[in-house]
């Protein structure tokens, strides 16, 4: 809404519609429509004036200030700004790629649960397992629970929660992990904590310890793992294979590159890799952008200790999360339902 006179901003990305992970819970349980939690990059691209190329970009070379693309030309930049997200965490587990559904990217998770949604209706989906004790995999564990049994009034698909801690919700309050363990023994969850997990063949989860959980479908929604591909910037990188910035967000080692969001690590600070400390990021990373192509100084980022979560729980209901402070109920879920709808209205651009 602010562009700069005389400069030319390009976006890639591979995908159009860019979506807001915060809301991926409610869609995968029905409360939202696909339009309502995809970002059109496009339509914002034109909106800005910046150029928009659809496409995944193939390497990147600090040195001669370069994007080559997979498809098109090569761009030289004068500041490039990395913001690829994360991975599914499934690197060392063998099998897990193979015969688990990640949850990142999205649209490939989105296309494999419109297949288990068919499945279920042709009772071909009798056993669904989740992998992760976070709020990545109880949200998701509950809004498909909840959407199967919208859709199938006698749906007998049974889920179960596989952990490899021995609390959910690791990060939160205690008083988080009895709060959940309580609603998913409500709904019949069943639960393995302190469970690590050696290996997955097709349709079986093979513990270290040698148990065998069977499910007709496996749901990898562990922590985030960084891109292999991030290792072929020449940039420096964490110890996980994250892009490694300063408090300005900028590269380490390459001062014209920014990274922020899931796929870089500020030095110094522990924080988890999720939505709101990305979304926080957002307006220091434009200014620095900003800054550094005015040639001033740029100013510093330093993430919150302690961040608010809104948890849902498949239906319109969720728990708040915020240091020792936790509440639940169904004012939660619309506090929520209003933050996410407020946040994507800011990218609803006209046409």
């Amino acid at each position: 809404m602010r562009p700069i006179a005389g400069v030319d901003i390009t976006l890639v990305s591979p995908v159009r519609f860019a979506p807001y992970s915060g809301m991926l819970p409610g869609l995968i349980a029905g409360h939202y429509k696909h339009h309502e939690c995809h970002i059109d990059l496009e339509r914002l691209a034109r909106f800005a004036g910046a150029r928009f190329l659809r496409t995944l970009s193939h390497d990147v070379d600090p040195a001669r200030r370069e994007v080559v693309l997979a498809e098109g030309p090569t761009i030289r930049y004068d500041i490039l700004s990395i913001d690829v997200g994360s991975t599914s965490a499934m690197a060392g587990i063998p099998g897990a790629a193979e015969n688990a559904i990640a949850v990142r990217p999205v649209e490939t998770l989105l296309q494999a649960w419109n297949a288990l949604i068919e499945r279920a209706g042709a009772n071909g989906l009798g056993m669904l397992a989740v992998v992760g004790g976070g709020a990545a995999g109880v949200e998701l564990l509950l809004a498909m629970q909840y959407r199967l049994a919208q859709l199938f009034e006698r749906s007998t698909v049974r889920f179960v929660l596989v952990t490899d801690t021995d609390r959910l919700l690791i990060g939160h309050d205690p008083k988080v992990h009895s709060v959940f363990k309580r609603i998913l023994s409500e709904r019949q969850i069943e639960l393995h904590f302190v469970s690590r997990i050696a290996r997955v063949e097709p349709n079986v989860v093979v513990m270290a310890n040698g148990q065998r959980i069977a499910a007709d479908a496996i749901v990898w929604a562990t922590g985030a793992g960084a891109s292999p591909r991030l290792s072929e910037t020449g940039l420096a990188l964490d110890t996980a294979g994250f892009i490694a910035v300063n408090e300005h967000l900028q590269s380490i080692s390459s001062p014209a590159v920014f990274a922020a969001g899931d796929c870089a690590t500020i030095g110094g600070y522990a924080y988890p890799k999720s939505g709101v400390y990305a979304v926080r990021q957002g307006p220091p990373l434009a200014a620095n952008l900003r800054r550094s192509l005015a040639g001033v100084p740029l100013i510093a980022y330093r993430p919150q200790h302690r961040a608010l979560a809104l948890i849902s729980t498949g239906d319109k209901y969720a728990v708040a999360s915020c240091g020792p402070l936790v509440f639940e109920s169904a004012w939660v879920w619309r506090w929520k339902d209003y933050i996410d709808r407020r946040f994507m209205a800011k990218y609803n651009v006209p046409g």
